[in-house]
């Protein structure tokens, strides 16, 4: 075949609409083979003998998308170096934008030789690396670019959304193209969320021990190809196809309004350990692309609790990273990214450094730096809980939002002060570094742990399913079953259950910062107490559409958070409280009051008890002190947030005229959509929080010139 010499640069696949330009790091290698794979699934090599800075490239015309191929490497196999170059392994392209098939756990793709490398040739049971063609009409795709303080995230599986939606064509269910139908955008529009973060959609692989166990990876964090959409995702997954399919999604959700944020691992592959199997970075160059053992480097040092972590020191592994951000964010038009186990990311040597390069090529990138970035602020390695410690850039997954938030709701002692701190924004982590309430993401439940329904149903985890004895996942989760362990007919166990449900909801969706539900939460998806469904690709982690009364209702309970949260800018404010007043009738209020639920305020004394289970908070819509984002003031409808997780009633006096003369209410976690009535509350008169319950009233704004205009959200830039 004929050769050109081509370029180093793009790595990867290039298709020029003439020929294909391949180009590969290696330090490691001695000879690089590109091995063309053929229709009649004939091998061709080809001999890369261009080198230029470690990478090896060449350019052959006439290849062009939908060639199949992959890599063969020669170099040194000295694991105690750190080296495990082998040529018998056929080797995937890190950059592929595309791959074919999937890995079968064959034992040729494992060094099970002993002393020297297997010579099993893997190629005929791992993926494919495949050429693609970037051509696309996105037809003025425009994202929504949400501001930040406007957002409401919504985590979300592409297949076990769909994988059971009536209203989605069976041969597009748990498919890009499925996720992109009308039905499914309705939905999340009628919820009226502003994004959906998907759960991995880069390529991963399947891992063998699940296999064994007749399981599969159904979350997908053990990415292989860090620019290709996971083709068991796509309708068609053949010959790239999946490319096009998850533009056509992405393109579809920007018409209706929808960000979409991609939960990405960059911390480690899925090639685990030295006993894992070799399917592209170990046998290319493995000493520049993972953290090994200082002492032993035939291990690897390992913070993600999967077998290996990426090496983020080195600059070709930083370069990867980077070249797949702007990837995704350049050609198919993602909004924005969460990093699962971040605080690796970090990791310069051994300690988490939020200045580490990483961050430092972030902050300056003219495209990743301007997306939005949120963080898993933590991994499994010693002082890897980073909460709080990220840099202004990013926004956080709040794990103390989540901790506080379920204590609160099933009464633990000593909760109420930390409760307020998470309930007002966490300024306790976020303000000393002057960011602002948006860096908190906030969330009760996510795809790792209990759903929402099981979370008031179950004390104790129950994954037996998953076939590891109930070992695995979290065994602390601060659930509460409301008195009975699991399915139950008893009707008071389950007005409260729902109930609890939905003071979760509430308290998330009128909390500062940035609020993420859970896909299904909102349709009171169970698990049945399965806590770490990763491995469950079946109707246990599948949404089930089909919804009873009390699913209906909790969704309709839903939606009416949502919509009071993007009608008023007092319950999402851009910057802290501060303490800053406005004065009526004589009396100075200030921006946020607590109060005790005889109306007077909170004291250091009662914030100290250990059985402060009832608090009301003031929240005032007349002492909001930042602009909107034409400059103008901004004036709100203030509220009165009544929490109440004692188990038995509490009459809260309502402030003095001061505060307002008549309270409307907008939300009562009592009544099954949130609301029976507008009931009507004078000042000073007394109202009833049932037993776990929450009450929000509202009374209209009390300045002269309270004409603000619709402070929804517009889609400003962050």
């Amino acid at each position: 075949m004929r050769t050109w010499t081509g370029r180093p640069f793009p790595l990867g696949a290039t298709y020029d609409g003439e020929g294909t330009n391949f180009a590969l790091f290696s330090e490691a290698a001695d000879r690089v083979d590109l091995i063309l794979i053929d229709e009649d699934g004939v091998h061709r090599p080809v001999t890369l003998t261009e080198v230029d800075g470690f990478i090896w490239h060449g350019y052959l015309p006439g290849i062009g998308p939908g060639q199949r191929y992959g890599y063969r490497v020669h170099g040194p196999w000295d694991p105690a170096a750190g080296h495990r170059c082998n040529p018998a392994k056929l080797l995937l392209d890190p950059y592929a934008r595309a791959f074919e098939g999937q890995i079968d756990n064959h034992p040729s793709l494992y060094e099970l030789a002993g002393d020297g490398p297997d010579p099993a040739d893997s190629a005929a049971h791992t993926l494919l690396s495949v050429v693609t063609d970037d051509a696309f009409d996105w037809e003025g795709d425009v994202p929504p670019r949400r501001r930040y303080a406007d957002s409401v995230i919504y985590e979300a599986h592409v297949r076990g959304l769909t994988r059971r939606h009536p209203g989605v064509p069976a041969k597009l269910r748990g498919t890009y193209a499925g996720f992109a139908t009308e039905p499914v955008i309705d939905h999340l529009l009628s919820l009226g969320v502003t994004a959906v973060e998907l759960m991995p959609v880069h390529q991963f692989a399947q891992d063998g021990f699940l296999r064994d166990r007749g399981l599969s990876n159904y979350w997908g964090y053990t990415s292989i190809g860090f620019f290709a959409p996971h083709n068991a995702y796509a309708a068609d997954g053949s010959r790239g196809e999946q490319v096009t399919e998850f533009k056509s999604m992405v393109k579809k959700l920007h018409a209706a309004g929808l960000e979409v944020i991609l939960d990405v691992v960059y911390n480690h592959t899925a090639e685990g350990n030295e006993n894992g199997p070799t399917l592209a970075f170990r046998g290319i160059d493995n000493a520049s692309y993972y953290r090994l053992a200082e002492d032993d480097p035939a291990h690897y040092f390992d913070t993600t609790g999967t077998g290996n972590s990426l090496l983020m020191r080195h600059p070709n592994v930083l370069q990867l990273v980077m070249d797949s951000l702007r990837y995704w964010v350049t050609e198919m038009h993602v909004d924005g990214f969460r990093f699962d186990l971040a605080a690796t990311l970090a990791r310069q040597f051994h300690d988490v450094d939020r200045l580490s390069a990483f961050f430092d090529m972030v902050q300056q990138d003219p495209v990743v730096g301007r997306v939005k970035l949120i963080a898993e602020p933590w991994d499994v390695g010693e002082g890897g809980y980073q909460v709080g410690n990220f840099p202004p850039l990013w926004s956080e997954w709040n794990g103390k939002y989540r901790d506080s938030v379920r204590d609160f709701w099933r009464s633990q002692e000593h909760t109420l002060p930390e409760f307020a701190s998470r309930l007002t924004g966490s300024a306790d982590l976020y303000q000393r570094d002057r960011r602002r309430p948006r860096a908190s993401v906030n969330f009760v439940t996510a795809h790792d742990g209990f759903t929402l329904r099981d979370l008031v149903s179950y004390n104790d985890k129950h994954n037996e399913a998953n076939g590891e004895g109930n070992e695995d996942g979290e065994s602390h989760n601060r659930s509460w079953n409301c008195g009975v362990e699991g399915p139950t007919d008893d009707e008071a166990v389950l007005a409260l259950r729902a109930r609890q449900q939905r003071n979760f909801l509430a308290t998330l969706l009128l909390s500062q910062g940035i609020p993420m539900i859970a896909h299904g939460d909102e349709l009171g998806r169970t698990q049945r107490g399965n806590n770490n469904a990763y491995c469950q690709d079946g109707e246990l982690s599948w949404v089930n559409w089909d919804l009873d009364l009390e699913q209906r209702d909790l969704v309709a309970f839903t939606r009416r958070c949502i919509s009071l949260r993007a009608a008023h800018p007092v319950l999402r404010r851009r910057r802290f409280f501060r303490g800053d007043t406005v004065t009526h009738e004589g009396q100075p209020l200030a921006d946020l009051v607590w109060l005790r639920p005889d109306a007077r305020e909170m004291t250091e004394d009662d914030w100290q008890r250990a059985d402060a289970h009832s608090v009301g908070v003031f929240l005032n819509g007349d002492a909001i002190a930042e602009p909107d984002p034409q400059g103008m003031p901004v004036v709100d409808d203030s509220f009165l947030l009544l929490l109440n997780s004692f188990r038995e009633p509490v009459l809260f006096r309502l402030p003095d005229p001061a505060y307002g003369e008549r309270w409307m209410t907008r939300i009562d976690t009592s009544d099954p959509q949130g609301l029976s009535d507008e009931a009507e509350h004078k000042a000073g008169s007394e109202v009833a929080v049932e037993a776990h319950g929450l009450l929000l009233l509202s009374r209209p704004s009390m300045t002269a010139s309270g004409t603000a205009r619709d402070h929804r959200p517009d889609g400003d830039a962050p």
